[in-house]
C-alpha cells in the first residue's frame, strides 16, 4: 500500500511521523509508561497537538475539525501513532466510532455541536453496548427507553465492559425502542451525556491497566437531539458501520510496535544473536507484514467505496491473533526477568512487556471476537452454512 500512496499521502505521513517523533511527544509516552497502579490516561496533550492541525480526524469536513481528506489519510494517523507507542484506546472510541456515526448519520445540529471538541482532542466519547448478559449478542440487550412525553425517553439498563467513561462526555448508547418478534429490529441509538443526573459509572478492574466500566442508566431523559439516525435504526446501523471501522490497522500497527521493540531489545542485548530467537523473529516479521498488507488492502476497498466484510473479518482475525506470539516471544528475548512489571525497577523495558502480555489477549475481543470473525468468514465467505 505504501508504493500506492499519493506524493501527497506521501507528504502527510511524513509530516505526522515527525510531528510524533518530536521531543515533547517521546517525554509523553514515557510519562505514559511510569504510571502509577490503576492510573491511565484522558485525552491526551498528543490529541490536542495532533487536533491543532487538523490531523487528529484528517477525514472530516473542515467545518468540523479536520483537512477534508479521506479514509486513507486517517488509516495513516492511526497507523502511526500505534507505531509511535500512543494510547489509542479514546481515539479509536471518539473519532473512530462515534465521531464516524455522527458524520454518517447525523444532524447537522449534532455535527456542529459534537464533532468539532472531537477533532480537537478535548473532549472524549465512548461507546455503551455490550451488557452483563450479552457480549456480541447485541441483539439480545435489554436496555431499554421508555417514552416520556412526545419526542422523549427515560433510559433504563446496565452496559458493561465499556472504556474511558469514567472520563467521557457523552456515549453512543443501543437502547431498545420497540418490541418486536424480530430481535434485530427496535434497537435505537442515543448520544448520552454521561455527567448527568441517572448515571452512574463505576470501575470493573481486570488484568489490563486500564479499567473497564460498568454504566448504569436509571432513568436519565433524553430527547430527540439525543437520538443518532432513525429510530429502531441501531442494528443496521452498527454493523454498516463496522465495515468502515474494522480493518485491522490499528491491531497490526499497535502489535508491529510491540516486535519492534522487542526485537530493539534482544539486538541491543545480544540475545538475537541465538538463531533459534532469530528464525523465531523472522516468522513473526513475516506474520506481521501480511496483516499488515491485509489492512491496507480494506483501507483501499474503502477508498474505493468497496468495503468487504468477509476481508475486514479476515485481517481483524489475522492481525489480534498475532499479539500472544509477539508477547511470548518478548518472554523468549527477555527470559524470566520479563514477568517483572513496571512498578519493579529491576524489570527490563521498564516492565512494559509484563503489561503487554497481560492485553494481548484482550486484542482478540476488541472490535468483534476471533469466533465471531471466524463464523463470518465461515457463513459469508466460505458459505459452509448454508
Amino acid at each position: 500500500m505504501d508504493d500506492a500512496l499519493t506524493p501527497d499521502q506521501e507528504r502527510f505521513r511524513a509530516g505526522v511521523r515527525a510531528l510524533l517523533a518530536e521531543p515533547r511527544v517521546r517525554k509523553a509516552v514515557d510519562e505514559l509508561a511510569h504510571y502509577a497502579p490503576r492510573e491511565e490516561p484522558a485525552a491526551l496533550d498528543v490529541y490536542r497537538w495532533l487536533g491543532e492541525r487538523g490531523w487528529l480526524a484528517p477525514n472530516w469536513p473542515v467545518e468540523y475539525g479536520g483537512i477534508g481528506a479521506g479514509v486513507v489519510e486517517s488509516a495513516i494517523v492511526t497507523e502511526e501513532m500505534a507505531l509511535a507507542g500512543l494510547p489509542d484506546d479514546a481515539h479509536v472510541l471518539s473519532i473512530d466510532i462515534v465521531g464516524l456515526f455522527l458524520l454518517m448519520v447525523g444532524t447537522a445540529e449534532q455535527k456542529v455541536k459534537y464533532l468539532p471538541p472531537l477533532a480537537r482532542g478535548e473532549s472524549i466519547a465512548t461507546v455503551l453496548y455490550t451488557e452483563p448478559h450479552c457480549g456480541s449478542d447485541l441483539a439480545a440487550l435489554r436496555t431499554r427507553a421508555e417514552p416520556d412525553g412526545p419526542g422523549a425517553w427515560r433510559l433504563y439498563g446496565t452496559k458493561i465492559y465499556n472504556q474511558k467513561s469514567q472520563f467521557g462526555d457523552y456515549a453512543l448508547c443501543a437502547a431498545r425502542t420497540t418490541e418486536s418478534e424480530v430481535r434485530f429490529h427496535g434497537i435505537t441509538l442515543f448520544l448520552v451525556p454521561l455527567r448527568s443526573p441517572g448515571v452512574t459509572v463505576a470501575p470493573v478492574w481486570s488484568m489490563e491497566n486500564n479499567r473497564f466500566n460498568e454504566v448504569v442508566l436509571d432513568g436519565i431523559r433524553l430527547t430527540g437531539e439525543h437520538v443518532v439516525g432513525e429510530l429502531d435504526d441501531g442494528w443496521d446501523l452498527m454493523n454498516r458501520m463496522l465495515l468502515l471501522e474494522r480493518t485491522g490497522i490499528d491491531f497490526q500497527a499497535k502489535i508491529r510496535f510491540w516486535y519492534d521493540r522487542i526485537a530493539a531489545h534482544g539486538t541491543r542485548t545480544g540475545r538475537l544473536a541465538d538463531p533459534v530467537l532469530r528464525a523465531q523473529a523472522a516468522d513473526l516479521d513475516a506474520r506481521l507484514s501480511a496483516a499488515r498488507a491485509l489492512a491496507w488492502q480494506q483501507v483501499a476497498n474503502l477508498a474505493a467505496g468497496k468495503p468487504d466484510p468477509v476481508a475486514s473479518a479476515a485481517s481483524k482475525w489475522y492481525a489480534t491473533e498475532q499479539a500472544r506470539a509477539v508477547a511470548r516471544f518478548g518472554f523468549e528475548v527477555t527470559g524470566l526477568p520479563g514477568v517483572l512489571s513496571a512498578w519493579d525497577g529491576d524489570a527490563p523495558m521498564d516492565g512494559w512487556l509484563e503489561a503487554t502480555y497481560r492485553v494481548a489477549p484482550t486484542l482478540t475481543l476488541a472490535s468483534g471476537t476471533s469466533e465471531i470473525m471466524l463464523h463470518l468468514i465461515a457463513s459469508t465467505g466460505l458459505e459452509l452454512f448454508s
